[in-house]
């Protein structure tokens, strides 16, 4: 990640009800993507498609405080150039992503949380492999933890 690709992050827009993803450009903000293993996904043009994070900054933090994440495991996030979501490039680009993750960590299983309402991403999801695990509710958003056993 670089502080471009972070800036250029930071101003996505994505519409509602996706617009729940939408950042601002603070120092805090950003220095979370520069500062935490946050990695930018180009394209064989070198333009910015996405971006994937791994480890805890992955997890929603209140989660921690209802046993979502108390099994060891790797934890991913992941976002998409709004101008490219709901085209159909999901699932080549989760999947790049994952080979990344397996092939650079040693890892059996594959955490994420989602937001409930998010059933673009959950089907996606669901179709590369990962399972519901749990529920949680975070002032007025439900989320789902899902987890993919890669052996």
């Amino acid at each position: 990640m670089t502080q471009g690709y972070a800036k250029q992050i930071l101003t996505w827009k994505y519409e509602a009800p996706y617009d729940f993803y939408n950042n601002e450009e603070t120092s805090e903000s950003l220095n979370e993507l520069l500062e935490t293993p946050y990695y930018a996904v180009l394209n064989s043009d070198e333009a910015l498609v996405g971006f994937f994070c791994i480890g805890s900054a992955a997890q929603v933090p209140f989660g921690v405080t209802v046993g979502a994440y108390s099994e060891e495991l790797t934890d991913i996030g992941i976002g998409m150039n709004p101008s490219l979501t709901g085209k159909g490039f999901g699932a080549s680009f989760f999947s790049f992503i994952l080979s990344h993750v397996h092939e650079t960590n040693n890892v059996e299983s594959i955490r994420l949380t989602v937001a409930k309402f998010n059933q673009r991403a959950i089907h996606l999801y669901t179709k590369l492999g990962f399972v519901k695990k749990m529920e949680f509710t975070r002032g007025t958003t439900d989320f789902i933890t899902m987890i993919k056993n890669s052996r």
